[in-house]
């Protein structure tokens, strides 16, 4: 697909936790447990007014999903902020400097005064019905290669508590992650291609690690995805679990759009109207009376009733797909599920089919009237005039296109709908902190946080002798700081690409081929390099040192090597082995001679002294 033909337009939003030593407001320590919590807590939330005496659309959709939230804690991570009992202590200072580095790093204008906000959100993320955020820099721009990537804001603020789970109108959280500070990073518009913008997406977030005070780890680095093409709508696509998922989530985004674009020309082409959808059912009930369905069947079994919905005019809509296996229908089926218990729909593009039968759906038909209806089952009335609404309100919205939404990120790319975009009265003053003035020590003490340029550093791998393509698998490896600092350690003894390929690449092998590498620690990698610097072992025995120690990780590096029988051969050694060999083989060919010999020898001799064996020893059988 040309994106360029289609307007494509694409924000990142990239959220960072950071390694300090407290949360954001207050003194607990920023730390994520997984044993079993010390408290819990039961509350509900509900909208307020902002300052301007508006409530934000998302609040009100959140607030009418009748939900209670369960906060679990625990006594050292979680103190009265994290349950709104206490006002937010003054914001945290190592955080703050570590926001300001980032800043300058990606030259972004400074604010002279720090406010802390109230950002509206109800989903029951944050006890007190918001989170925390101040906007520390704007209008800067960061360069990665070739990449210059316009950044529109830079925000610290505290991360949102765990979902741990759902079940009906319950939701549980809890407040381990609530405060931990996070840094978020809002690109202005890139329009480049979506392996591209996965890129932008791995550098903004790398940069933010290499201060040395981001937190590692599954979670730590989050993506949201705004995406946008000619005549469709900004659509914010949250949660994006992994960077490799980028480009796969603005491709099929653009894929919606576009089928969205054309449902609304098709239904504008057959002269569909808004108010010929009203939000009204039919109970068909009856029909269904001795239905073969038993997703239906379970319903009516529980004192549940099936309602139809009119949708003239939908005929071969409703089943249209807008990603691959999310049709028309799906788009309002997730309406459905956010808004209310039931498990989704059922609509006519679909039917015969879950047991509904051709003449059930024949009977649905001649009563509405119509020959493109919506079926809704459940128990609760609530939850089926709940459902009638949204439905039709997506209706009445796929008339003009595009809906601006705030969508999930699933598993295989595609999105799902989450909430309306949020409005402007989502943000309002924290009152219970002053504004912060940023001074010229926090700017010095900040400044020494910056780190080295990604481009500066790929051009100092490479004056170490590295290759371009070496030089970016370290810049990309999470053990990037590792590796670093083993070539200073070893600097002038063990060569920079020995060190950048062992962690890189033989380690990643080695556990592609099963053998658990998680165990070999920092101290294990310096035993090797160290047997390297000295000599006693071969380059090439380090593959089968690091497969051996991962099994006994205890043991010390002299057994291993002793064990494995690799400790490197002498020159003279060497030149023993290859005489006595060759003459053994009677091969006189140098290259069969070389395949054969570094084969037997490969781990416990240099090749270089190899080849010098192997050389004398032909000249010598030339003479004879």
């Amino acid at each position: 697909m040309d994106y360029r033909t289609v307007g494509l337009k694409v924000g990142l939003e990239i959220h960072v936790q950071l390694n300090t030593g407290r949360k954001l407001f207050c003194n607990c320590p920023p730390v994520v447990r997984n044993d079993e919590p010390h408290f819990r807590v039961v509350r509900r939330l509900r909208p307020s007014m902002s300052e301007l005496g508006e409530v934000d659309p998302a609040a009100i959709w959140e607030f009418r999903k009748h939900r209670t939230f369960v906060y679990e804690g625990y006594y050292d991570t979680t103190c009265l902020v994290e349950l709104d009992e206490e006002p937010p202590h003054d914001p945290d200072p190592e955080s703050l400097e570590v926001a300001l580095a980032v800043a300058m790093m990606f030259n972004a204008k400074i604010f002279d005064e720090v406010y802390v906000m109230r950002k509206t959100v109800i989903d029951g993320s944050n006890t007190s019905g918001f989170q925390r955020t101040m906007l520390i820099a704007h209008n800067g721009l960061a360069k990665f290669f070739d990449y210059k990537v316009p950044i529109q804001t830079i925000a610290l603020e505290e991360d949102a508590a765990r979902k741990i789970e759902e079940k009906g109108d319950t939701v549980v959280y809890r407040l381990d992650r609530l405060g931990i500070p996070l840094i978020e990073i809002s690109t202005g518009i890139l329009t480049y291609s979506p392996q591209e913008v996965m890129e932008v997406a791995y550098y903004i977030g790398h940069s933010i690690k290499m201060t040395g005070k981001a937190k590692r780890g599954l979670g730590t680095v989050r993506q949201d995805v705004n995406v946008s093409i000619e005549g469709g709508a900004k659509t914010e696509i949250k949660g994006v679990p992994d960077l490799s998922l980028i480009p796969k989530v603005i491709e099929y985004e653009v894929q919606r759009q576009l089928n969205l674009l054309a449902i609304r020309d098709e239904l504008i082409k057959r002269g569909v109207r808004e108010d010929w959808f009203v939000k009204d059912f039919v109970d068909v009930t009856d029909i269904f009376s001795s239905t073969k369905s038993n997703l239906i069947k379970k319903v009516l079994d529980g004192g549940g009733k099936v309602i139809a919905i009119k949708t003239p005019g939908l005929r071969g809509i409703l089943g249209k797909e807008v990603q691959p296996n999310r049709r028309f229908g799906t788009e309002l089926a997730d309406r459905v599920r956010v808004w209310t218990s039931l498990s989704g729909l059922i609509h006519s593009d679909e039917l015969p089919g879950y047991g509904i039968t051709a003449e059930e759906v024949s009977k649905v038909s001649s009563r509405l009237g119509v020959d493109s209806f919506i079926l809704l089952a459940g128990t609760s009335d609530r939850d089926l005039v709940d459902a009638v609404d949204v439905i039709i309100d997506r209706i009445r919205e796929a008339l003009h296109g595009v809906p601006e939404e705030t969508r999930a990120a699933n598993p295989d790319g595609t999105t799902r709908f989450m909430r309306p975009r949020p409005g402007a009265a989502r943000m309002y003053p924290e009152t219970d902190l002053r504004p912060i003035r940023i001074t010229e020590d926090m700017l010095t003490r900040a400044k020494a946080l910056v780190p080295e340029p990604i481009e500066s550093r790929v051009g100092r791998y490479i004056s170490y002798g590295m290759s371009k393509e070496l030089a970016m698998q370290v810049i990309k490896s999470p053990f990037y700081d590792l590796i670093d600092y083993l070539i200073s350690e070893f600097q002038g003894r063990v060569p920079a690409t020995l060190i950048a390929n062992t962690i890189v690449n033989t380690m990643k092998s080695l556990q592609r081929d099963g053998i658990d590498v998680s165990v070999i620690t920092e101290d294990h990698l310096k035993a090797i390099f160290n047997e390297y610097a000295q000599g006693v072992i071969t380059k090439e025995a380090i593959p089968d040192i690091i497969a051996a120690w991962s099994k006994e990780p205890d043991k010390p590096i002299d057994g291993i090597i002793n064990k494995l029988g690799l400790r490197r051969m002498s020159p003279e050694e060497v030149r023993k082995y290859v005489m006595e060999r060759a003459s053994k083989l009677g091969i006189n060919d140098r290259s069969k001679l070389m395949n054969t010999l570094m084969k037997e020898l490969r781990g416990k001799a240099d090749p270089s002294d190899i080849m010098r064996a192997i050389d004398e020893y032909l000249k010598n059988s030339q003479k004879r």
